[in-house]
């Protein structure tokens, strides 16, 4: 079985459990080799330990009670997106508008600046050439489909 046909599930049943809380989204299912599944979630307002603790147990029960795995043998962590994940989903990245990102390109390039908006296609990213008084800012679409990942920057 593939991981995206062993995904299929899962990202089913969770999305029938979130579609009545709050504005909460799937970003991805991934399942280990070694039966380890991690469910990445997001929302428009944030994700807190609560719902996902509350979504652990309910899938938990769920998976146990259809014997997805009969002997018991897995494990389930249930998330948001840490900082060092990719944004995935148009609905992530107009979530981090005005933040920094860092984008990589197809061609392993890449783009360091602001994103100053995000729609379906694409992102606009502001980004500075030069220092002081030489510096340029400038602006450049990129379409997702250009894109290997984009990593928002945290600042501290």
């Amino acid at each position: 079985m593939t991981q995206t046909t062993a995904t299929q599930p899962i990202e089913a049943m969770v999305q029938k459990l979130i579609e009545d809380v709050d504005d909460m989204f799937l970003v991805s299912v991934r399942i280990k080799p070694t039966n380890n599944i991690k469910v990445f979630l997001d929302s428009d307002i944030g994700v807190n330990i609560d719902k996902c603790a509350r979504l652990n147990r309910a899938m938990y029960k769920i998976i146990e009670e259809e014997a997805w795995y009969p002997d018991g043998n897995f494990s389930l962590e249930v998330s948001s997106p840490g900082v060092d994940e990719p944004l995935r989903l148009p609905r992530q990245y107009k979530k981090n508008i005005a933040r920094n990102v860092a984008v990589t390109f197809l061609d392993d390039t890449t783009l360091e600046g602001k994103m100053i908006d995000a729609n379906e296609d694409g992102i606009v990213v502001e980004y500075t050439e030069g220092k002081n008084k030489k510096a340029v800012v400038h602006t450049k679409e990129v379409a997702y489909s250009n894109m290997k990942q984009t990593i928002v920057q945290v600042s501290f």
